[in-house]
């Protein structure tokens, strides 16, 4: 199997590129080979390519700037990776797109289904949203992986935040009343790369959701991040309203994860990958 991946320095890019199955390989175009603010553009990298298969692994993540740049963030998230299954729905090329708990409205205490009514909060969950409504559209084989929490030992994310302020502080205050369940972007990559055999294979595709487990607040995953890395740090739990931001976050991240099985994968039990993670960051 040959993968074309969109994207090159992020979370699940990387780790896409560092844990190649057997068998596969991969080429991965940087924002100098397919800008994705550049949707024709990606639509002609697909067609010249000679992959079995292509995954979308880059878009507009910063939550915040979306809210001031949506027509910007629109364009990555949406008419990208529309332009992108558009092209590989004309080449029968199953493709896979990575998604966002942040479609839902964050509402209750249940885990959200694939099927559940979506209701973004802000601009970064409206841009994902037209982004899995462009690629349904488009009429090809395809899986929409939503996901949550994406954490790794490379890029910006909470692990590596609440690793540095916790070497730097005595304690911290940590938002305790968003619950939801960290990812470790290396599972996110194996779970594509078998998602992405199994269409090969035949298996139909849609929806899926993948986050790990278990559900956690914030708060409660600084303090397993403080204890796996030997940091004295307190953490104290604030409620959201006590840390304002500009996009509205949702309090509700859970996901129902229970469509995995049709590709004989498991919810990632992140407390086992986390000291992984802690480990190759302090190298």
């Amino acid at each position: 199997m040959k993968a074309l991946v969109f994207g090159q320095t992020g979370q699940v890019a990387r780790e896409l590129a560092r844990r190649l199955p057997a068998g596969v390989t991969a080429e991965f175009l940087g924002r100098a080979q397919a800008d994705l603010s550049d949707p024709a553009a990606c639509a002609a990298a697909v067609m010249a390519s000679n992959a079995d298969v292509v995954i979308n692994a880059a878009a507009w993540t910063a939550v915040d700037k979306a809210e001031t740049e949506e027509a910007a963030a629109l364009v990555v998230n949406g008419d990208a990776p529309g332009a992108m299954a558009r092209a590989c729905a004309a080449r029968r090329l199953p493709f896979l797109h990575i998604s966002t708990d942040y479609v839902f409205d964050g509402m209750g205490d249940q885990p959200f289904g694939v099927d559940h009514p979506v209701g973004p909060l802000g601009a970064y969950g409206r841009t994902k949203l037209a982004g899995e409504q462009a690629v349904q559209a488009a009429g090809g084989v395809h899986v929409i992986l939503r996901t949550s929490w994406v954490v790794s030992a490379h890029g910006a994310n909470f692990v590596k935040t609440m690793l540095r302020l916790g070497r730097e502080r005595e304690s911290l205050n940590v938002v305790a009343d968003q619950i939801g369940g960290p990812t470790p972007a290396a599972d996110i990559a194996d779970a594509l790369y078998v998602m992405a055999a199994g269409l090969l294979a035949g298996k139909p595709g849609g929806v899926q959701h993948f986050a790990g487990a278990p559900d956690c607040s914030w708060a409660d995953f600084a303090r397993a991040i403080m204890t796996q890395a030997g940091l004295a740090c307190v953490v104290q739990d604030i409620p959201s309203s006590a840390y304002p931001t500009p996009a509205k976050r949702p309090l509700n991240s859970r996901m129902d994860c229970s469509r995995l099985a049709e590709f004989g994968l498991k919810r990632p039990q992140w407390e086992l990958c986390l000291a992984g993670i802690i480990n190759e960051e302090s190298l």
